[in-house]
C-alpha cells in the first residue's frame, strides 16, 4: 500500500500528529483535505531530505533496516529489536544529569529534586521513541484490518523515496576514479576452492583436536591448495562471532569450512574430518557448490555481529557501480555500523564486509596509480545482491561458544 492509502485508513488523531510534525495543519476539519495537505508535504523530496538530515545515528540505522525489505508488516517486537541501540542508552545516561561544582547550594525543593534524579530512558523506551518518531513522520503506520491492527507497515512509495534520497545523499560524498592499473577479481574462486578442500579431505586423513579443530599441519596443507593465500590467525588477537572455528582458521577459509559443514558435505566424527555421501559427490564434481548459496550463507553467518549487513551490502553494490575509493565509501557508510566487542566500525567495514565481498566475487578490489584503494561491483555481485534480500532477523545460529569473547 502507498502513503495515500494508509492515510485514508488512519484516524484523525494520527493524521493531526503527522500534520503537526510537518507544520502543515489544515484549517478545515475535513479528513480528506487534511490527507491532501499531508500528501503534498510528506512526499516532497526536500522535506524527506530535511528529516533524514535531522535524525540521529541510531534512527538512521533503524531506517536502513527497513528500506531494502519486501516485507509488508512488522510486529512491535520486531521493530523494537531493530531500533534498540545500547550506545543510545549510554548517551542518554551520560547526558541525564550534569556534574555540579562542589559549592554550597540551597536545599532543593522536593519537586526539583525529583526532576534532577529522573532516570534516563531505558533501551525499551528509546526504541519506542524511535518508532513513534517514524509514525509521526508518516513512515510507519498500523495495519488496516482487524488482524493486522497490531502490526506496522511502511508505505511502498515512501520506502522507495527514502531509498532514493539516501542514495543521493551518500553519492554526494563519494570519490569516483578511473579504472585502476591492477585489481583483484575472485569471481568463482571460492566455489572452486570448496571443491579443492573437499578433495583434500577425501584424499587425506584429517585428525581433529578435542575442540574439533584441524591441526596446524593439516590447515597449512589445505591452505596451500587454495587459490587465495591466507596466513593462519595469530593467538594474540580476539577472534569470535563470525564462525564456528573463526578463532582458529583465517577469515576466508573459516567461511569455506563452515559452508561445507552446514551444507552437510563434511562431518566431524570420532576425532577426524570425513566426507559425507553428498560431499563425495561434490568432491567428484557431480555437484557444484553454488556461489549464490555461499553468498547467502555468508550473509546469514555475519548478520549476527553485523545486524545491518543487508542494507550495507545493498548500499555498497549501488554506490560502487563505478570505481569508488574505499575511504570515501567507508566515511559514508560507517555510521550505519556498530562496533562488535573489540571489532571496531572501521575494521568491520573493511575486513568483515568489503574484503569478504571480494572473496565472494561481489566486488573487485584495486589500487590506483596514486595508491588509493578502490572497489567496484561485479556483474555477478550485482545479480547476487539484487536477489531476494535476507530478512533482518534471518541469522545463522552458531554453536555455543562460537560467538563469545575468547582471547588468544
Amino acid at each position: 500500500m502507498n502513503l495515500a492509502d494508509m492515510l485514508c485508513y488512519a484516524d484523525i488523531a494520527e493524521l493531526k500528529k503527522i500534520a503537526d510534525t510537518y507544520e502543515c495543519s489544515s484549517a478545515s476539519h475535513s479528513k480528506n483535505e487534511l490527507i491532501q495537505t499531508i500528501l503534498a508535504t510528506v512526499q516532497r523530496r526536500d522535506v524527506i531530505e530535511s528529516r533524514i538530515r535531522e535524525i540521529s545515528g541510531n534512527d538512521m540505522r533503524f531506517l536502513n533496516s527497513l528500506v531494502f525489505e519486501n516485507r509488508t508488516a512488522y510486529s512491535l517486537e520486531e521493530l523494537k529489536a531493530r531500533a534498540l541501540d545500547k550506545s543510545g542508552q549510554a548517551a542518554a545516561s551520560a547526558a541525564a544529569v550534569p556534574d555540579e561544582p562542589a559549592v554550597q547550594r540551597k536545599p532543593r525543593s522536593r519537586k526539583a529534586k525529583s526532576e534532577v534524579q529522573k532516570p534516563p530512558p531505558g533501551p525499551e523506551e528509546i526504541a519506542r521513541m524511535s518508532i513513534s518518531r517514524f509514525k509521526s513522520f508518516g513512515w510507519l503506520f498500523n495495519g488496516v484490518s482487524q488482524q493486522t491492527r497490531t502490526l506496522f507497515q511502511v508505505p511502498e512509495d515512501i520506502r522507495s523515496r527514502l531509498c532514493d534520497v539516501l542514495e543521493r545523499r551518500y553519492k554526494e560524498s563519494l570519490v569516483y576514479t578511473d579504472e585502476p592499473l591492477a585489481y583483484r577479481d575472485e569471481r568463482s574462486l571460492l566455489a572452486e576452492d570448496a571443491e579443492h578442500f573437499l578433495r583434500f579431505v577425501r584424499s587425506n586423513v584429517v585428525p581433529l583436536t578435542t575442540e574439533g579443530v584441524m591441526y596446524k599441519r593439516q590447515i597449512a596443507q589445505a591452505l596451500d591448495l587454495l587459490a587465495v593465500v591466507e596466513p593462519p590467525p595469530t593467538r594474540a588477537g580476539w577472534r569470535f562471532g563470525y564462525g564456528r572455528h573463526f578463532r582458529d582458521y583465517p577469515d576466508r577459509f573459516s567461511l569455506l569450512y563452515d559452508f561445507v559443514y552446514y551444507e552437510g558435505l563434511i562431518a566431524e566424527n570420532d576425532g577426524s574430518l570425513t566426507l559425507t555421501p553428498t560431499g563425495l559427490d561434490a568432491a567428484s564434481g557431480l555437484v557444484k557448490p553454488d556461489p549464490a548459496k555461499i553468498y547467502r550463507f555468508w550473509m546469514r553467518l555475519y548478520k549476527g555481529p553485523i545486524p545491518n549487513l543487508t542494507s550495507l551490502v545493498q548500499w555498497i553494490a549501488r554506490l560502487s557501480a563505478d570505481w569508488v575509493t574505499i575511504e570515501s565509501l567507508r566515511e559514508a557508510l560507517q555510521p550505519l555500523i556498530r562496533s562488535y566487542y573489540y571489532d571496531t566500525e572501521a575494521n568491520i567495514f573493511e575486513q568483515r564486509i568489503l574484503r569478504m565481498l571480494m572473496h565472494l566475487g561481489v566486488i573487485r578490489w584495486g589500487e590506483t596509480a596514486l595508491g588509493q584503494q578502490v572497489v567496484r561491483a561485479t556483474p555477478q555481485g550485482l545479480a547476487l545482491v539484487s536477489g531476494q534480500p535476507l530478512a533482518y532477523e534471518d541469522t545463522l545460529q552458531l554453536e555455543a561458544g562460537a560467538n563469545k569473547p575468547r582471547g588468544g
